[in-house]
């Protein structure tokens, strides 16, 4: 058993330290930030039709 193993010693496998980030990481951060983006400025836009566009006017009853 030990003639076995006696061969397999050059068999090791070596896994490389990842560099940069994983191109899904960046697909979701890029996703995130337009997401962020697109409702903060939905927000600013409408608290900025809060103060200045005039209240709506209601219909008048039809009884």
């Amino acid at each position: 058993m030990a003639d076995q193993f006696a061969d397999s010693t050059n068999n090791v496998v070596i896994e490389e330290v990842s560099k940069g980030l994983n191109p899904g990481m960046i697909v979701l951060l890029v996703v995130a930030t337009f997401l962020l983006l697109f409702f903060v400025g939905n927000y600013a836009l409408y608290v900025y039709a809060q103060k200045t566009l005039p209240p709506r006017k209601k219909k008048p009853d039809q009884n």
